[in-house]
Formats: structure tokens, sequence, C-alpha cells
């Protein structure tokens, strides 16, 4: 055996916030989940529940035979969204290997093998993950990419969202009749 199989490819991480090189390819992707707050998400769930009982309160009173529509469970919000975590290597002119993680995806059409790209990468809050793409620069093509993930307001959805202002409206009402 010699020694270069002994020495594995140093992967450099944490590079600076632009990464210039060559686009190596994507590795294994897995899933990880989009923290959710529990205050804000209480008070989103408490609100929304009183908009929801008034509607059920209105429906009965008017005998129409629906109970309103089927809602998730606290305990389902509380999980929150997962999103693609998709690691990126890339090769300098100097020849250094960087792995940045890419949370979201692209298009399928956004990179190639090969291709120019400057990567913009922000540290992320565990000093043992590698830096996290923010946004990369194609300069073969010269198309600029964001990959999205998921928030958590488009995890609450709208319909909760709604019934939340309505139910928060409706507190508020009731707290200011209740003092005057």
């Amino acid at each position: 055996m010699d020694d270069t199989e002994l020495y594995r490819e140093q992967i450099l991480r944490h590079a600076g916030p632009v990464v210039t090189g060559r686009f190596l390819g994507y590795r294994a992707s897995y899933t990880r989940e989009v923290k959710v707050g529990q205050p804000l998400l209480i008070a989103v769930f408490v609100t929304a529940t009183i908009a929801q009982l008034l509607g059920t309160l209105l429906v009965a009173l008017l005998r129409t035979g629906g109970t309103g529509g089927a809602r998730r469970k606290f305990k389902e919000l509380k999980k929150g969204p997962e999103y693609l975590v998709t690691p990126v290597r890339l090769r300098d002119d100097l020849g250094q290997t960087y792995e940045v993680e890419m949370h979201g995806q692209l298009p399928q059409s956004a990179l190639h093998r090969g291709d120019l790209v400057q990567v913009r990468t922000v540290l992320q809050k565990d000093p043992d993950l590698p830096a996290k793409l923010q946004q990369v620069l194609n300069l073969e093509t010269l198309q600029p990419y964001t990959p999205r993930i998921p928030t958590m307001w488009s995890h609450l959805g709208p319909g909760l969202l709604i019934q939340a202002v309505l139910g928060l409206s409706v507190a508020t009402v009731v707290a200011a009749a209740w003092i005057a």
C-alpha cells in the first residue's frame, strides 16, 4: 500500500463568505427539521382555536350541519416542516476542495459538473456543520440561484393564520368589553 491510499483528500469547511471554484457535485441529501418557536406557535394556535370555536358555534346556531374543517393538532404543528439538506463540493484554482450545505433545492439545470461558480455562504449556529450556501452564481451562464426552504409561516398555512387573526380580534374585543 502506498502513501496516497493512506491520506484522504482534505475537505475544507467554513470557507470565507464567498468561494469561487468548479462545481464538483452534490453529495447524498438528507432532511432536517425547521425549528418552530413555541411561544409564537402557542399564541397562533390559541387565537385560531378561538376563531374555530366561534365558527363551530355559529354553524351550530344556524344548524347547517357542518362542524368546521379538520385542523392539524398542536403536536403536528410543533414538529415543524422538513427541508432538504444537500452537501455541495467545490474545488478552487489551488486545488482545495470545499464543502458547503445547501438548504432547499435548485433547478436541475442550475449547475453541471465542472461549471465555474461563485458561492456566497454564511456560518451556521452549530460550528460542526459546514457553512450554509445562501446564493450561487453560475459564472458560465451568469445566472444567480437562491435555494428556498419552508418557513414557519408556510408550515402553519394561510387558513390557520387567518383563523388566528380573527381569534385575536375577537379576544381583543371581548377583553376591551370586559375592562370597560
